[in-house]
């Protein structure tokens, strides 16, 4: 286990955690719980305003891992596909904004009534990929997470990090990479070999746990510690393979939700000390 003043430089706190709080009150307790790093969404970015949280950020010295999310590229028609592009264009002015060189991309499950899973990631990299020249016009990188299969249909086609790490590495971009979550690659037996694979492709890391017999699929991520997930195995996978930024707790849970945020923010130190570093 680390020393917890040297591992707490490395941790952030990523807003859906604590649904209750807007972004300035996410940045606010941050701050006040001595967080260096926060992951901030961009639905109440907008809310707030980003002029108002890139204000707030600079005032508390906060730093921004990432903004989630961008992604969301297949559809039916070419129309609807250009209209994504333009929306992930907004998402990657937003990143410029608040400070942060990370997008984080969800990238959209199958077009509605198509069962076409090699065509919908075939849009997933050709969307990627028309993003790059405005990506690095703003000094932005797009991080492609791979979510679990049971999220294919609905949310994202790129499934595995094997999948992920082919787009990164095929499209060879310094602004193209990967963001893995260890919520939907844990299982995977592949996941050390392609950590390893993605060295310089890793763009951020997060930690939660597995939750078993869940209320549902989206609210299945536990409390680090709460789950059979090996963190800390992984955490020291992907410090090897030379990622050395901050971790990410992302943790979609109605239970955590309904605590207190103020002791949900003490028990997430106390854990990434104990169950991660």
């Amino acid at each position: 286990m680390a020393d917890a003043a040297d591992a707490l430089r490395r941790l952030s706190f990523n807003q859906a955690t604590i649904n209750k709080w807007g972004a300035l009150e996410a940045i606010e307790a941050c701050a006040r719980h001595g967080v260096g790093w926060v992951s901030l969404w961009r639905e109440p970015v907008a809310k707030d305003g980003p002029a108002a949280c890139a204000k707030a950020l600079k005032e508390t010295g906060l730093r921004v891992s990432s903004l989630c999310r961008g992604g969301f590229f297949p559809a039916a028609t070419a129309r609807e596909r250009e209209e994504r592009l333009a929306e992930n264009r907004r998402a990657i002015d937003e990143c410029a904004e608040l400070g942060t060189d990370v997008l984080v991309l969800v990238c959209g499950g199958l077009p509605e009534g198509s069962r076409d899973l090699d065509g919908a990631r075939e849009m997933v990299r050709d969307g990627v990929a028309a993003l790059v020249p405005y990506a690095a016009e703003r000094g932005v990188k797009l991080g492609i997470e791979p979510l679990h299969p049971m999220f294919a249909a609905d949310r994202n086609v790129i499934s595995t990090l094997t999948l992920a790490n082919d787009i990164a590495l095929g499209l060879a971009s310094p602004q193209v990479g990967v963001v893995i979550d260890v919520f939907h690659v844990w299982w995977d037996p592949a996941v050390y070999r392609e950590i390893r694979r993605a060295a310089d492709v890793t763009l951020g890391f997060h930690v939660n746990d597995w939750l078993v017999d869940p209320p549902s699929v989206l609210h299945s991520r536990a409390m680090m510690g709460d789950g059979p997930i090996e963190l800390r195995r992984l955490r020291r996978a992907v410090d090897m393979a030379g990622y050395d930024g901050p971790i990410e707790v992302e943790i979609f849970n109605r239970d955590v939700w309904a605590m207190d945020p103020d002791a949900v923010m003490t028990t997430i130190k106390e854990r990434f000390v104990s169950e991660v570093m």
